[in-house]
């Protein structure tokens, strides 16, 4: 044991001559209460006060988290010392270095104490710190990994494997070390893997595997999975490693392939959706289809039956007019006829005879007309053409119509035909006396009616003009209807039926009709009709 005479000599060689910080610390104060020179020196502090009242409080270059350097003084105070390695900042220029700090706990008149060692690490200790980081923070990333890290030699051989690479091959700890990396390929040998090998060794990258093709893992049972592997290298001494990053995809795969097959089922319910949609748009454009056209038929239904009850209306009125006429003058006549008995008295008897004769006559032409339409409409007459000679029908037309000309009124013909015609001689005869008799009945005493006949290759054009009433432009446009009169002729006899059947002869005969006609000037009606020539039997 030292005399207490040497205390204060060891105590003031510890503070002067020692080489590194050496301190007190008081652990009441929270603060150092002595520093030795060297200490200063190190840290960079002018003097002692300045560092005594420093208002940082704190040596290590990141002050401590909350409770840690207590934790780390309670910690020193139940075991005596504690040494730890930490970044001290430095007072001047703001640098750091680090340094090994030795804590020993001491109570002096009941006080508690640190007495504080502070070393700084030279450069091997600084390399050998920072190696040991590196290989820590290495073996952290290695090791707990969440993909597959497999490492191999420029032979193939594995050199080392982390946890999760091994549980993924179903290997047990460091088990794969010292196999072949051809364990985990299935096929390898008949894959070429050698080869592949090889030509990674001569030109090495860090790139995918597989070139758009799927990869299988093999486990140690034989059992195969799906696996993404990318590839890198580092040269250590010279020598080449090769590094696998391994991904079990199966999840993935898994994933992708109920993706496609929901994608198929979602793509068969489109196709399926679609043609229903085209099966129901056809169903309804069909049904619309028929909707418009029982649309069309009970238009024309309507129309026709609207057709039917003007032309029943036109009749009516028609038939009161047109035969009651007659009839009136058949009853008189008759009646007239009783009065004269007497043989003196058959001259006047003879003329009644005329009259009822001429209102039969009547009656028959319009009965006529009828008929005429009847056989139209069903169809029951056709055309048939024959070699006719147009001047000698124009002067038999004209001789029938003779018994209807008004005082002074004539016809006057003209026929610029050089041949026969091949035509309907009973149809063109029945047209012409339909015109004739129009332009005779519509026309005022002591005019002419014109009859004009010209051929062309093939076609005839017959035209029939009289000076008579004239057709407003509103009446043309219904004068080939059933039934219809204009209305300046209302007061004349007549069916309305004329127009209509020649209009419906004309198509029997493939022809045209046009008029043209001004009131109180008169009226001009066309008619074309094709025809063949036929040379004599």
């Amino acid at each position: 044991m030292l005399p207490a005479a040497f205390a204060p000599i060891l105590l003031d060689l510890l503070y002067t001559q020692a080489r590194e910080f050496v301190g007190l610390y008081d652990l009441t104060q929270g603060w150092f209460t002595q520093v030795n020179p060297a200490g200063l020196q190190l840290l960079g502090y002018p003097s002692e006060e300045a560092f005594l009242t420093d208002p940082a409080r704190t040596l290590r270059a990141t002050p401590w988290a909350d409770g840690q350097w207590a934790a780390l003084c309670a910690q020193t105070q139940r075991e005596g010392r504690q040494d730890i390695e930490v970044e001290i900042r430095r007072y001047t220029g703001g640098g750091t270095f680090w340094g090994r700090v030795e804590l020993a706990y001491f109570e002096q008149s009941g006080q508690p104490f640190l007495l504080v060692r502070l070393t700084e690490q030279n450069r091997l200790q600084q390399a050998e710190r920072e190696l040991a980081h590196s290989v820590r923070r290495f073996e952290a990333v290695f090791t707990n990994a969440t993909i597959g890290i497999v490492v191999c030699d420029r032979p193939g051989t594995i050199v080392s494997a982390n946890q999760l690479s091994e549980q993924l091959f179903g290997y047990q700890p460091q088990e794969l070390i010292g196999h072949s990396i051809d364990v985990l390929v299935p096929n390898a040998a008949g894959r070429h893997h050698d080869q592949l090998r090889a030509s990674f060794n001569e030109k090495p990258s860090v790139r995918g595997m597989g070139h758009n093709r799927d990869l299988l893992g093999q486990r140690k049972d034989g059992s195969v999975f799906p696996v993404e592997v990318s590839l890198s290298y580092f040269y250590l001494d010279e020598e080449l490693y090769v590094v696998a990053y391994v991904l079990d995809i199966t999840f993935k795969k898994e994933a992708e392939q109920e993706l496609i097959a929901q994608r198929e089922h979602v793509e068969r319910l489109n196709a399926e959706l679609e043609q229903k949609v085209a099966d129901r748009t056809h169903a309804l454009l069909s049904t619309l289809e028929q909707l418009e056209q029982r649309s069309q038929e009970l238009t024309q239904a309507l129309a026709a039956e609207q057709e039917l009850g003007e032309l029943k209306s036109r009749f009516v009125s028609m038939a009161s007019h047109e035969f009651r006429t007659p009839l009136t003058a058949v009853l008189t006549s008759a009646t007239l006829i009783e009065k004269y008995p007497a043989t003196e008295q058959q001259d006047k008897r003879l003329k009644h005879l005329q009259r009822i004769r001429a209102s039969v006559n009547h009656l028959n032409d319009i009965l006529e007309e009828f008929l005429s339409v009847g056989r139209i409409e069903e169809g029951k007459i056709e055309a048939r053409p024959v070699n006719l000679d147009l001047a000698d029908l124009l002067e038999e037309t004209a001789t029938d119509v003779q018994g209807m000309l008004k005082a002074g009124q004539r016809i006057e013909r003209q026929v610029l035909c050089p041949g026969p015609v091949r035509l309907d001689p009973s149809l063109l005869r029945k047209i012409l006396v339909n015109l004739l008799s129009n332009a005779i009945k519509y026309s005022g005493e002591n005019s002419v009616v014109t009859v004009q006949a010209a051929c062309q290759p093939g076609r005839l054009t017959l035209r029939v003009q009289d000076q008579g009433l004239g057709i407003s432009r509103e009446d043309q446009e219904h004068l080939f209807e059933r039934f219809f009169r204009a209305r300046n002729a209302a007061n004349l006899p007549g069916t309305g039926l004329g127009l209509y059947i020649i209009a419906r002869y004309l198509e029997l005969m493939d022809g045209a009709i046009s008029l043209e006609s001004e009131l109180n000037v008169g009226t001009t009606v066309t008619i074309t009709i094709p025809y063949e020539n036929h040379s004599a039997d």
